[in-house]
């Protein structure tokens, strides 16, 4: 039976936001299930609210989620609002929160799954790797107001996974260990299935036609298992970004927000006037995406279906110089430019390691230091205490 999939309407260019929180206990720095005592009233308190805050895959985890913004700005207030009611309930318990894409020395067999089937499903489903997604991510939508847009940006945004996943990395550690990869989770999340890259399709019709394949071969139920580094998300009217680490703190989550937001614009414009995004072959892709987790900022990636090279760095900065008016004309102008701040200061997974470097090997100090960020920003120096 063919599938056919309704994109719902959507305004143009506006964002939404999650955000995946770890909740820690504050004298030891390790990870605490303790989300199931705090949701019941933290979803109803919630309720009227633009934010959200649900549970997630385990139980150590309290996702924020933003309304739809008509701005960047919006939207990370929603969630700035969201921590707070957040805080309002941990503070009490004696409960720390923090963000990165991966724990610094929590071990996955100390983790409990959130009670729920379709999480039961898919760890039975996926075994050790299931067990192993101690992963946390930021996700951000931007609304496209035209169906036959939405893949022709994909493809094009592609080109740009490597940008976000290196000024988002922060996964540099994994259950007590040095991984040697900026961004750690990048590789670990595409085990699962579906996962992993988009595929290279030309059309609404190619993604119908993808679903029925998954559906009929019970590969997944339907388009919500689709859990690629980008993917529409039909039931907002959005593309949705998945790659990025959770960040460490709230400027970064707006930064990224701005860069995603601005590239959608720009490549919808470029469609308004009847030109054809670039595109460039998936082998690039995939060597783009090993190389931005493995180096985060320092990588060096392709950027043209010509096989140019470039300091990720580099390409960005001339990236963000040539959007800066739509920035300017999307009031994210600031956001935006706080993204130079990134590319001269360094992503979280640099400043964990300076932080582990300067203590020792301290895992425990990392961990203190991510909790100071996420509540207070992005530390400038590592010799607080």
């Amino acid at each position: 039976m063919l599938v056919t999939l309704d994109f719902a309407p959507s305004a143009r260019s506006t964002v939404g936001l999650e955000w995946e929180i770890m909740l820690a206990d504050p004298a030891s720095g390790d990870l605490v299930g303790r989300a199931p005592e705090l949701l019941a009233a933290l979803e109803a308190e919630s309720a009227d609210e633009r934010h959200t805050v649900t549970g997630e895959l385990l139980t150590n985890t309290i996702e924020v989620t933003s309304g739809v913004g008509d701005s960047v700005a919006q939207a990370v207030d929603d969630i700035a609002q969201a921590i707070a009611a957040v805080r309002s309930a941990t503070d009490p318990a004696g409960i720390e929160l923090l963000s990165a894409g991966s724990h610094p020395f929590a071990q996955w067999y100390d983790q409990e799954v959130t009670d729920k089937t379709r999480y039961h499903t898919l760890i039975e489903r996926t075994q050790w790797w299931g067990r192993n997604m101690m992963i946390w991510g930021i996700h951000v939508h931007i609304g496209v107001e035209d169906q036959r847009k939405v893949f022709p940006i994909i493809n094009a945004l592609t080109g740009f996974l490597p940008h976000l996943q290196s000024i988002a990395a922060s996964s540099p550690f994994w259950a007590g260990e040095r991984t040697g990869y900026a961004s750690n989770r990048a590789l670990v999340f595409q085990q699962l299935p579906t996962a992993g890259l988009p595929w290279p399709l030309q059309d609404w019709a190619q993604f119908e036609g993808y679903l029925e394949d998954m559906v009929r071969t019970g590969v997944m139920a339907d388009a919500s298992e689709v859990r690629w580094d980008i993917r529409p998300a039909p039931r907002w009217g959005t593309i949705e970004v998945r790659a990025c680490d959770g960040v460490s703190t709230l400027p970064e989550l707006a930064a990224i927000a701005s860069l995603v937001q601005v590239l959608v614009e720009s490549f919808s414009r470029a469609l308004d006037e009847g030109r054809t995004l670039p595109q460039m072959p998936a082998w690039y892709h995939r060597e783009n995406k090993w190389r931005a987790a493995r180096y985060g900022l320092d990588a060096r990636v392709i950027v043209d279906a010509q096989g140019t090279q470039l300091p990720v760095r580099e390409h960005l900065a001339q990236t963000i110089d040539h959007l800066a008016p739509v920035a300017v004309e999307l009031g994210c102008a600031r956001e935006f430019a706080s993204l130079h701040t990134i590319l001269d200061e360094g992503a979280s997974h640099a400043r964990q390691i300076a932080v582990a470097d300067a203590s020792g090997g301290d895992l425990g100090e990392v961990v203190r230091h991510l909790i100071r960020e996420f509540r207070s920003g992005p530390e400038s120096s590592i010799d607080e205490s």
